[in-house]
């Protein structure tokens, strides 16, 4: 089943919204993320903690920004 346009419009209002309101947390805690993630240790404590302020997007874009973007060989 597909979403419709405004479906889809309205749950990018709704990630954006959620951004905004989080924003200062948000920033805070990827800075920590990354912290944890350079200094190769155990990341799971520090990714739940951003899930409950953090977009998938923005924590997925802030681990790429220390250790780059998955790539599978195929």
């Amino acid at each position: 089943m597909r979403s419709s346009e405004g479906e889809k419009n309205q749950q990018v209002a709704n990630v954006e919204a959620f951004r905004e309101v989080h924003r200062q947390e948000g920033a805070s805690l990827m800075r920590h993320l990354q912290q944890v993630a350079r200094e190769r240790k155990n990341t799971f404590e520090a990714l739940m903690e951003a899930a409950k302020f953090c977009s998938l997007g923005t924590i997925s874009h802030s681990l790429y920004d220390v250790g780059g973007e998955y790539r599978r060989n195929m």
